[in-house]
């Protein structure tokens, strides 16, 4: 919504402030500038608004390369931004609104208007983008990030990308692991190994000490990448990444065989019906019971487990079984004969856990030996010992013999050699980067840091704008707001105006052309969807001008 009252005018007795260059003479040719104008300019601060009265300077001399440029006071850079109506303390205070404690667009609008600012919603937009681009430009300062990773003395890169929407840019984030500084974030349009090998040739050119390794996922793109970029860098491939792919086909046989299970006992919901008339009464506990254990056979449904280690299906197959719900009913059946005999609720709720778990029982046995190998090789990796690589691997080399082996034996269902099939084709493929973590000092076995700070974003993008997915404009301004958002979360104190002062405006013009480019090309994108065929006649007629007549 539009803003519809202007900006308070300042006190007729609020002083006006003078600001004048720190130098006279020209930073090009020395000589002295003149005093060319004053310009006057008052800006919208959260203490009220701040007239100000800026001495211009030129310079005189024709051969000069600034000459008859405008240069202007170095403090009216810490105020506000050029041609700018709210000041640095204002786009701070959005900020931290929106980063740190997660606000919605039109919060942060209520708590601005709250502080005596007129200001609109789309206006709120704006000061976020300003603030993304100015503490970005202010974390990935080439000689900031010089100086903490010198002090280390090398650097362990993690590498992955974010794309949100398939076929459109992807968010290509290179960051230290040992620092968890955000050394390159950019969008790109593509995901090739050349395109990724100039973004790791720009981070390792900026950098004053060596890349001890590089840890990532198995993408092809970004092993040939670090292959063409880093040779001989040791190149760790994500351990969970690797177990996750190597034990797809069996994670997929238990959601099967949970999902045929679930199926055989929804014949609970008739014992539920008949039970729940009887069960607010306390005269009745036998009515109370069966609704207990029909809640216990439900929680045991809905417990959910994620790869590649946790298999939901066995847990809800050892809850029902003998570990918790049928053993229990058998204790209670097996003793209430001599009490009048047990409720035929109770009974029927037996005989549907029962046939439910006899039904399913050949699937299971295939299920439990490949997560038994899973969780072998997990155990094997963790190496709770702390072993070199060669020492790891030899382990290894004993899980990958008894997969084999089980694969090549007769008696091994089709289901399961497939699955293990499939385990040992990935191992091989993920074998060469498993064991680097294990000799270099600080190279760690996941990239699960980089994964959780893209879901951490993808979160708080959720939450403050109330999508169900994140927005497109989480890759479009990706390469500013993922370093904006983490640095705001982890630092800590909130950023003020003077921490957003550009140091080198020319870095955030650029920062901000590069980001207005990204969005006119999602606009054309959109314009082309729209309406094609407006599109591409507008397009026809701007490369077809007909001929001025001679």
């Amino acid at each position: 919504m539009a803003r519809r009252s202007r900006q308070p005018r300042p006190r007729p007795t609020s002083p006006t402030e003078d600001l004048r260059t720190l130098s006279a003479r020209c930073p090009a040719c020395e000589q002295t500038m003149w005093s060319a104008y004053t310009s006057r300019r008052t800006v919208s601060t959260l203490g009220g608004p701040r007239p100000l009265r800026l001495h211009v300077r030129r310079c005189r001399n024709r051969a000069c390369p600034r000459y008859h440029q405008p240069y202007r006071p170095e403090a009216e850079g810490a105020v506000a931004l050029p041609q700018h109506e709210f000041g640095l303390d204002v786009i701070a205070l959005a900020g931290a609104l929106r980063h740190r404690e997660h606000r919605s667009v039109p919060e942060v609008h209520r708590a601005l208007v709250g502080r005596g600012l007129s200001v609109c919603e789309r206006t709120v937009t704006n000061l976020l983008d300003r603030y993304d681009e100015l503490l970005a430009v202010r974390l990935s300062d080439g000689a900031r990030l010089r100086s903490i990773t010198a002090n280390q003395g090398r650097v362990v890169l993690a590498i992955d990308g974010l794309q949100p929407d398939v076929g459109h840019e992807v968010l290509w984030v290179l960051r230290d692991c040992l620092s968890g500084e955000v050394l390159l974030a950019r969008s790109l349009l593509s995901s090739t190994g050349a395109d990724l090998a100039g973004l790791i040739d720009e981070v390792r050119g900026g950098l004053p000490v060596p890349i001890a390794g590089v840890v990532s996922d198995g993408q092809h793109s970004i092993r040939n990448a670090v292959a063409k970029s880093l040779p001989g860098v040791p190149h760790q491939l994500c351990h969970f990444h690797y177990l996750r792919e190597a034990a797809r086909p069996i994670y997929e046989a238990d959601r099967h065989a949970k999902k045929e299970l679930k199926k055989r006992v929804r014949g609970i919901r008739a014992v539920e019906r008949q039970a729940e008339g009887k069960g607010d009464d306390d005269d009745d506990p036998a009515s109370r019971a069966v609704l207990g254990y029909c809640a216990a056979v439900r929680s045991a449904i809905t417990d959910d487990g994620r790869p590649p280690l946790e298999a939901s299906g066995l847990k809800l197959h050892a809850r029902l079984r003998l570990t918790d719900v049928a053993a229990s009913l058998d204790h209670v059946l097996d003793n209430v004969e001599g009490q009048g005999g047990a409720p035929k609720a109770l009974r029927k709720l037996r005989g549907i856990v029962g046939r439910a778990l006899d039904q399913t029982a050949p699937m299971w046995p295939e299920v439990r030996a490949g997560f038994d190998l899973v969780h072998r090789a997990a155990g094997v990796l963790a190496d709770a010992a702390g072993s070199a690589a060669a020492a790891v691997r030899a382990r290894y080399q004993a899980v990958k013999a008894e997969a084999r082996q089980r694969a090549d034996d007769p008696a091994t269902t089709a289901a399961l050699r497939r699955s293990l099939d499939h385990f040992l084709k990935v191992t091989a493929s993920y074998e060469p980067g498993l064991f680097h973590c294990y000799d270099v000092p600080g190279l760690p076995r996941t990239n699960n840091d980089l994964e959780q700070l893209f879901g951490a974003t993808r979160h708080h993008e959720r939450r403050c704008t109330g999508r169900k997915a994140a927005s497109p404009a989480l890759v479009l301004r990706g390469s500013a707001r993922v370093a904006a958002g983490l640095g705001t979360r982890v630092h800590g104190r909130p950023f003020t105006g003077a921490d957003l002062a550009p140091r080198d405006p020319a870095r955030w013009r650029a920062t901000r052309a590069a980001l207005e480019q990204r969005r006119q090309a999602r606009v054309l994108r959109c314009r082309s969807r729209r309406n094609p065929a407006a599109y591409l006649r507008n397009l026809e007629q701007s490369l077809l001008k007909p001929a001025l007549p001679v």
